[in-house]
């Protein structure tokens, strides 16, 4: 069941998302230090979210982050960052890059299901009002 609070695929609108922005080659900062680079996104209504490489910090490894982990976005520093701690990005279900399969709905499920429970905000595991 997904936190009525937490909305994993779209911009928060405090994040500083302006539609139409060009995230790819933007770092990403989790809340414990980088992990890699923005290397493709999607900024369809519901289904937002950016493809990250993560270069040799788990061994080359792309990860999908859904656009709603998204804390802040700066462009002076062409940063991303998002409310998740590496370590919690790196057991996040494997995405599969091959274009021809694309993003199914089951693996959008699980995903947001997975970032969903590790959500901090208020009435999230760990947040304000939230159990862990």
């Amino acid at each position: 069941m997904t936190n009525s609070m937490f909305d994993p695929w779209s911009y928060r609108p405090e994040s500083g998302y302006t539609e139409g922005a060009d995230l790819v080659g933007y770092k990403i900062a989790a809340t414990d230090g980088d992990i890699g680079k923005v290397d493709g996104a999607t900024h369809d209504p519901g289904a937002a979210g950016l493809v990250v490489d993560t270069g040799p910090w788990i061994f080359g490894r792309k990860v999908l982050l859904p656009a709603g982990v998204i804390d802040r976005i700066d462009p002076d520093e062409q940063k991303v960052y998002v409310d998740r701690t590496k370590d919690q990005i790196k057991d996040s279900p494997p995405y599969d890059p091959d274009p021809e399969r694309g993003v199914d709905d089951d693996y959008r499920t699980r995903l947001g299901d997975y970032y969903d429970t590790t959500y901090r905000g208020p009435g999230g595991p760990g947040g304000p009002g939230g159990t862990m």
